[in-house]
């Protein structure tokens, strides 16, 4: 279908709004009135300006307080039109929108708003223009689209419909089903918004809160659905008010709303694919400083134990009784913590200095090319990379090049709206080239632990592991919040879970959460707003079945490591649930939901990276965000990146 979009909804000037428009594949703009005033060009200019960009001018508007009122307003008001209609003229825009009245002066009778609206129809007719008429959701007399309706049904003339705007509808909670009552060419015009739930004058939501179909709560599918079944053919055209897009860069944002749109047209296609949905974490990239400690070759000895993998010699590679060299801040603590977890080094790749560290499913990459410790990719498993990767390009991600050598395993990778690479992969499968072999177990590039470590003269019997990768948290621009949402939700196939807010000490942290159908894959995205300091802490949730086995032994052998929880927290949950000493003694947080239990313990902030080992029990579904601002407090208190 036509893809419109009204220039209210971006940033900048009318002439950097028209760019940015077509720039993002749009067949068509709304253009707002105060766009139009504001800009030192004349009608025609802007009606070239957009043709020459390929756009057209499917809408002007918008035409207020018009209808139901006395004689005297009335003349005034078709003069304020008459004027509109020569400039839509100029302007070569066909179709007028016009809201229904909030003006104290207008009257609750339908016979004259008919009677009026009939002869605004007669003058626009003149001008070889039709007239939309809107129910605004906080109109003074019509807020109801079926009320509308019925006023152009009064009225009857060719030259007037309606406007049908899924905000006005669905803010008030109105059936959308009497669209399909209205006849399809009598559907002038259709606008498109979604909106977060939220419980404040519609005024104010509609002002500042819309945001693009995909990113809010509202059934926007099924309500463009009914207005289809009209055999409505017009443009499909976002109106969005947000204060947060009209701050952001315009072509950033006119993308985002190309994409909320070709996913809309998909969900009402039933024959479409849909998204290929990932089954879980390939691995997990983090990238750390590069120095010459970190490219120093190994001995024999010690390449000969990496090589023989997680199976056999000690987990960090060295000979017995080694005590390591020094190793630089970050990527020593860093190579510590997983070290400490129980991760093995099980190989390194032969042509960049990244190496692999495994537990369980969880895979861990470390990529010595950093500036600092950054969580930098995510590798997700899929049943076909290349579908992935098709759909991802499809719905405007950036598909990201890369050199790969002879013999390598090709990998698809796409860029998330925060700068994270998303790889497709399909690990271990006879069927697909497994990137997994490209980690030879060449030690050339090895990282080492903190000076000090010493590994054990005998080894030890397994500790309590860690079984896979159970979320990941990441910390997105304030005003790339909702395009994450929507990137991960129509890319990806997650669900997302409903918008939070956490307190923290400077501040509120906007929180949401995500998850595949069978939750597989969880991510969480997170916003720091309303004063808050720039916190782009980023963090890994390893999944374990015996959390209080690694906390007593992460107590014993590496005490600080974990992030210390106040007393007063163990008080508190003590006093809501009924819980063991051993909670506290084992510095553990604790939550549950209607399905399970929730264990789990956070470590230290490595550069922007920390660590969450989680025990789900019984089905919990959840992440516990009850004990998110308790965590906040603590790592305000040590200050970023403190280790």
């Amino acid at each position: 279908m036509r893809k419109g979009i009204a220039t209210v909804s971006v940033s900048g000037t009318l002439t950097e709004k028209l760019a940015a428009i077509a720039a993002a594949g749009f067949d068509g703009v709304e253009i707002f009135e105060n766009d139009l005033i504001s800009c030192p060009l004349s009608p025609e200019r802007i009606r070239d300006r957009a043709a020459d960009l390929g756009l057209g001018i499917d809408l002007y508007q918008p035409l207020r307080d018009f209808e139901a009122v006395g004689p005297a307003r009335l003349e005034h008001n078709l003069r304020r039109a008459e004027r509109k209609f020569r400039l839509m003229e100029r302007l070569g825009a066909g179709m007028l929108l016009v809201c229904s009245s909030v003006s104290p002066e207008s009257a609750d009778d339908d016979d004259l708003a008919a009677e009026q609206l009939h002869a605004l129809a007669e003058l626009a007719g003149r001008h070889g223009i039709r007239v939309a008429y809107e129910a605004l959701a906080w109109g003074r007399h019509v807020n109801e689209y079926l009320h509308a309706w019925r006023i152009v049904q009064l009225a009857g003339h060719p030259n007037l419909g309606t406007c049908l705007d899924s905000f006005h509808i669905l803010s008030r909670g109105s059936d959308p089903i009497g669209i399909e009552a209205i006849p399809g060419d009598k559907v002038f015009f259709l606008q498109l918004a979604d909106a977060p739930p939220l419980a404040m004058d519609v005024l104010q939501w509609s002002r500042h809160y819309r945001c693009f179909p995909g990113q809010g709560g509202f059934d926007v599918t099924g309500l463009v659905r009914h207005v289809l079944n009209t055999g409505y053919q017009g443009p499909l055209s976002l109106e969005v008010f947000n204060d947060v897009f009209r701050q952001s860069d315009a072509c950033r944002t006119a993308l985002d709303a190309m994409r909320s749109l070709i996913a809309l047209e998909e969900s009402l296609d039933r024959r479409a694919p849909g998204p290929v949905i990932p089954t879980g974490f390939a691995f997990i990239e983090l990238t750390t400083e590069l120095t010459t400690e970190l490219t120093k070759g190994l001995t024999t000895e010690i390449a000969t134990e990496i090589k023989k993998g997680p199976a056999t010699g000690p987990a960090t590679g060295p000979s017995a009784g080694d005590t390591l060299p020094p190793a630089p801040g970050e990527a020593a603590a860093l190579v510590g913590l997983l070290a400490a977890f129980g991760f093995t080094r099980t190989g390194a790749h032969p042509t960049k200095p990244v190496e692999m560290w495994e537990q369980g499913e969880a895979r861990v990459l470390l990529n010595a090319t950093g500036t600092g410790t950054a969580l930098a990719a995510i590798g997700l498993e899929t049943p076909d990379p290349a579908a992935s990767a098709r759909r991802a390009e499809h719905l405007l991600a950036p598909v990201l090049p890369r050199e790969r050598a002879p013999g390598e395993a090709p990998l698809e990778a796409i860029a998330a709206p925060d700068g994270t690479q998303i790889f497709f992969c399909r690990s271990g499968r006879a069927d697909h080239p497994d990137w997994t072999g490209d980690f030879t177990g060449d030690p050339a590039m090895a990282l080492r632990p903190s000076p000090g470590t010493v590994i054990p003269a005998t080894p030890t019997p397994p500790p309590p592991g860690i079984t896979r990768v159970d979320h990941v948290a990441l910390t997105q621009p304030w005003h790339h919040f909702d395009e994450a949402s929507l990137f991960y939700r129509s890319v990806l196939g997650l669900r997302p879970l409903e918008s939070m807010e956490v307190p923290e000490p400077s501040g509120l942290l906007r929180s949401r959460a995500m998850a595949g159908p069978d939750e597989a894959v969880r991510m969480v995205l997170n916003q720091a707003r309303v004063g808050a300091r720039h916190t782009p802490w980023q963090h890994v949730a390893l999944s374990c079945d015996d959390i209080r086995g690694i906390a007593r032994r992460l107590h014993a052998e590496h005490p600080g490591l974990l992030l210390p929880i106040p007393d007063n927290y163990y008080d508190d949950l003590e006093a809501r649930h009924d819980v063991g000493p051993e909670i506290r003694e084992l510095g553990l947080l604790y939550d549950r939901d209607e399905y399970g239990e929730f264990l789990h313990l956070y470590t230290i902030t490595v550069g922007r990276v920390f660590f969450e080992i989680v025990e789900r029990a019984g089905g919990y579904r959840g992440y516990g965000a009850a004990n998110a601002a308790v965590r906040l407090a603590v790592q305000h208190a040590r200050g970023p990146g403190t280790p």
